[in-house]
């Protein structure tokens, strides 16, 4: 499993970011710079993504296989907790492990995901993921980026190649997306597709989360966060105007939002 490094290695602040289904680590290179002032910040490619490795069984492409190799992570950071921000896959991985007796997490940061996932936007992500499509070069790559994730709000142009270059890997014809289309087989392999329902999980979490909420997010709904709020850890919930699933943590107030409840 590759990851970056941000901050103090001696640091007594540790933060771990966690990317969504077909992203990496380098989407937070943006949001790391900014709590490696006082953090030690470390950004992991999950297995199958970015410079990581990918299974030779795609079926464990699941929520148990990541939170071993988390666990991992954390051990070989030989630190006693984390802070924790996961965008949409990457929460999901934290509320599971934040769900635990013992939990190495302190406090939790959710991207745009919650303990319940409609089975409608698990279509729509199913629709694109696991697809290998290739690009003739990266400008390419980045047009079908700025397409596919236009629901992660208004970036910059320098924003846009950033999310295109760390998110494509080189091939004998030009480029393709920087993930095993493995990834989709857990997804193909649930038929029909259901809601995703984890209140039972949200409810053993007792740390302190904070919840963003994309303005129109088709995953995680008003609805569901204003639970989420009510129950189980009743977490502190801040809507992201501009945006759906999910903000890219990219513009500097969604950077401060997260720089400054974590420094609170």
């Amino acid at each position: 499993m590759a990851y970056v490094a941000w901050g103090d290695g001696e640091a007594t602040s540790n933060v771990v970011c966690v990317h969504g289904l077909t992203r990496n680590g380098r989407d937070f290179d943006g949001l790391a710079s900014k709590l490696a002032e006082n953090s030690r910040v470390v950004c992991p490619d999950i297995v199958g993504r970015g410079k990581s490795d990918w299974l030779r069984d795609a079926g464990q492409y699941q929520t148990p296989q990541y939170m071993a190799d988390m666990a991992s992570l954390i051990a070989r950071m030989d630190v006693g907790w984390v802070d924790w921000v996961g965008t949409s896959m990457g929460g999901l991985i934290g509320m599971a492990l934040a769900a635990m007796p013992e939990t190495p997490i302190r406090r939790l940061v959710l991207n745009d995901v919650g303990p319940f996932v409609p089975k409608a936007a698990l279509e729509r992500i199913a629709a694109y993921c696991g697809k290998a499509p290739e690009f003739p070069d990266t400008g390419a790559l980045e047009a079908y980026l700025r397409d596919v994730h236009a629901s992660f709000g208004s970036l910059t142009d320098e924003q846009w190649r950033h999310l295109a270059m760390h998110g494509g890997r080189e091939t004998e014809d030009g480029v393709s997306l920087a993930y095993d289309p493995g990834i989709a087989v857990p997804f193909e392999a649930v038929q029909p597709m259901t809601d995703v329902d984890l209140w039972s999980v949200w409810d053993a979490i007792r740390c302190p989360v904070l919840v963003l909420r994309g303005e129109t997010s088709d995953l995680l709904s008003k609805e569901t966060a204003t639970e989420m709020a009510a129950r189980g850890p009743k977490a502190t919930i801040v809507e992201i105007g501009g945006c759906g699933h999910a903000p890219a943590l990219m513009a500097e107030d969604q950077i401060e939002i997260v720089n400054d409840w974590l420094a609170a």
